[in-house]
């Protein structure tokens, strides 16, 4: 009877054992399963939108789809090879900024070897002749800004391409696909507060224009729930840096 008792009670621990092997092997599928749901989600932050073409962006942003912005995650956080005061609060400035000089509203042309493709023509009717119009919505895509951005080891910065000032450092505080899923919903290339030299960048308090310093047009400021957001034409970001 003793023999058949402990006999018994092995044979229940033995299919509880194997019972809870089988219960750990559904709760990892389950865990791996609900995981690959998620895997998309990057996928389709970059699936390409099919905007109609403007050159307002108001008028662009209001015929784009609301898309949600997925959550920022932690950017590289390599250091760039000049150190730059980047971030903070917005700067302000007036119209005096962009009066006439010797080229438009700046003293000079574009540089003449622009970065990621972009047209030298274009920019400089841009950059320099133009106060309220913009490149055409999603125009930007067709350069090579987004694998320059998505292939750079940290924050990639951008230069005025009138002077070759920093403008821009992005992304941070989130992350590169963050950066060019923004920048596909609203149809231009969209800065944040934190990522804004504000050494040479200026927003006209009476139209929310940003400018570089220099005068260089850049762009618009168009503030959404998450704040302040400069959507700015890639050929005024093209420039190459100059040495200091």
């Amino acid at each position: 009877a003793t023999n058949e008792i402990d006999e018994g009670t092995a044979s229940k621990e033995r299919c509880c054992s194997h019972n809870l092997q089988r219960k750990a092997k559904t709760v990892f599928i389950m865990k791996a399963g609900i995981a690959s749901l998620f895997l998309p989600l990057s996928a389709m932050a970059l699936a390409p939108p099919s905007p109609t073409q403007r050159t307002n962006r108001r008028e662009f942003l209001a015929s784009a789809l609301s898309v949600p912005v997925a959550g920022a995650l932690i950017a590289s956080n390599a250091a760039p090879s000049v150190a730059l005061d980047v971030g903070g609060r917005m700067v302000l400035g007036d119209e005096s900024i962009m009066s006439q000089k010797g080229h438009g509203t700046s003293v000079q042309p574009v540089q003449q070897e622009l970065m990621y493709g972009v047209d030298v023509k274009l920019a400089d009717k841009i950059c320099n002749f133009n106060r309220h119009f913009a490149e055409m919505g999603g125009s930007y895509r067709s350069t090579n800004w987004e694998d320059v951005v998505l292939q750079a080891e940290g924050p990639v910065t951008f230069y005025d391409s009138v002077t070759g000032k920093p403008l821009f450092m992005a992304p941070i505080g989130r992350s590169k696909e963050s950066l060019i899923e923004e920048s596909r919903v609203h149809g231009w290339p969209s800065f944040r507060d934190s990522e804004v030299v504000w050494e040479n960048v200026r927003v006209l308090s009476n139209s929310g224009e940003t400018v570089s310093k220099d005068g260089t047009h850049l762009g618009h400021n168009l503030p959404d729930r998450r704040g302040n957001r400069y959507c700015i034409n890639l050929v005024s970001i093209a420039g190459k840096p100059t040495s200091a």
